[in-house]
């Protein structure tokens, strides 16, 4: 699939074997720092810059990002992007010829992490399933149902047949998502937390810029009869 500049994107990529890529929040902590850091023309490197200079990760200033990231989720063995496709990325890593924007913060994002994970569990070799998926997002229909659909994949967690079969108790599963921290639902409820830099709302507009229409169009899904993708 060709990725276009200008765009928005679902990126989501799983574990291969369907392994989990997440064992505890050290993993999952890191892994969106990666999203803030590798979101960046420039190159960074995690231990050199973060860890030996004994910075926190998101007080580090970025260069130009690469893409725009809208909403995200990390779940056991795999995780959701909302990406937006920005034009006129100047590269400045290397000399390397034009290259596609996606393609290059996934690879920065999951060799970053891979080699994290690989060197933490003393494991070696590729730690996803090939590359990453992509689905085109073509009109608002789509796109509000993403946003919705990323945001509520949590639930899987405490009822895996969800989708299939409805929420049986959408009390619990609403405390339950509000409760979960791994995924840009808490920005869009306007907590504060240094995770809101990994966003950038001002690239999605819609019905998703205040708390209270995020939360009606979060519930207007809860029980989705067919998934769109």
């Amino acid at each position: 699939m060709s990725l276009v500049e200008g765009e928005y994107y679902h990126i989501y990529n799983r574990g291969s074997g369907k392994s989990q890529i997440f064992l505890d929040d050290q993993d999952r902590d890191r892994f969106i720092k990666n999203l803030y850091l590798c979101n960046t023309v420039s190159k960074i490197n995690f231990r050199r810059d973060i860890v030996e200079k004994k910075i926190d990760a998101w007080d580090f200033e970025r260069e130009e990002r690469i893409v725009s990231i809208g909403a995200w989720c990390l779940m056991p063995n795999h995780f959701h992007l909302y990406i937006f496709f920005r034009k006129g990325i100047a590269f400045v890593e290397g000399d390397e010829e034009e290259r596609n924007a996606i393609s290059t913060f996934m690879n920065k994002l999951c060799t970053s992490y891979t080699m994290y994970f690989n060197k933490k569990y003393k494991r070696s070799g590729s730690l996803f399933e090939g590359k990453f998926k992509s689905v085109h997002v073509k009109d608002e229909i789509q796109a509000k149902y993403l946003f919705s659909y990323i945001h509520l994949n949590p639930i899987k967690l405490i009822q895996s047949d969800w989708k299939e079969k409805g929420i049986i108790d959408q009390n619990t599963a609403i405390n339950f998502l509000n409760s979960y921290k791994w995924s840009s639902c808490f920005d869009y409820q306007m907590k504060k937390r240094k995770e809101n830099i990994i966003i950038n709302k001002e690239d999605f507009p819609g019905p998703f810029l205040s708390k209270n229409d995020f939360e009606k169009e979060l519930l207007e899904w809860v029980n989705p009869k067919e998934n769109p993708f």
